[in-house]
């Protein structure tokens, strides 16, 4: 399993998951089918191997892939899949950035995970704030020196999975609130920047699908077909 470059994949059982928005003081319960998500955000060194491309402010083959956009990611999801003979997971038009894309969700390929999956993910079993004590886990404003930082050089949660707060935050599936902010998309996770009330399993963030930050990454998840 190629865990160091955001390729190598944990199976994720069967959940529920209650995801909540503190602007709006709104909850909401998602039941999740088995899916699988990577050990660790994805690496710069698998981006420039699969496009030839290395976006990223800092550079380093095992630093997360950062300034990329949302549109960015889910093409990556597709060449990937491509690449390995998978069914691509999203249907996009020409000239893409202005128009919808449609997820099949019948596909075998890579894509990013919704919301609810990311949670499910992070939290492991637990119900605090965090799967651990923040030092431990993240690398944060605190503890980063004000920069960016391998992946997985922190404890995992108890899924094994590494970095889900801390260093980058994560882009998914999900639209933020189509009404309020339209096409912007949900950010989880925090960032090497932040302070520790964004590093927390809840936190919602959301950002335009055409912006590419330095703090913001992805993560790659592939849905369970039933036997």
């Amino acid at each position: 399993m190629d865990v160091d470059t955001g390729h190598g994949m944990i199976d994720v059982p069967t959940g529920q998951v209650t995801l909540s928005d503190r602007r709006t003081q709104r909850s909401w319960t998602v039941e999740l089918a088995p899916y699988r998500i990577a050990a660790v955000p994805l690496t710069q060194a698998l981006y420039a191997r699969t496009t030839g491309a290395w976006p990223s402010t800092a550079q380093g083959d095992r630093l997360p892939v950062e300034g990329v956009s949302w549109w960015d990611a889910v093409s990556f999801c597709n060449a990937l899949s491509r690449s390995e003979g998978l069914a691509p997971a999203y249907r996009l038009g020409a000239g893409a950035e202005t128009e919808t894309v449609e997820w099949d969700e019948s596909a075998d390929g890579y894509r990013l995970p919704t919301e609810a999956e990311w949670e499910h993910a992070c939290r492991a079993g637990t119900a605090g704030a965090r799967y651990g004590r923040l030092e431990e886990i993240a690398w944060y404003r605190a503890n980063s020196h004000e920069r960016i930082h391998d992946v997985g050089g922190k404890q995992p949660n108890t899924w094994g999975l590494h970095d889900m707060l801390g260093n980058v935050w994560e882009w998914t599936w999900d639209v933020y609130d189509a009404e309020v902010y339209g096409t912007y998309r949900v950010l989880r996770g925090g960032g090497w920047f932040d302070e520790p009330w964004s590093c927390r399993a809840s936190v919602r963030r959301r950002s335009h699908p055409t912006f590419r930050i330095d703090d913001v990454g992805f993560r790659l998840a592939r849905t369970v077909r039933p036997r």
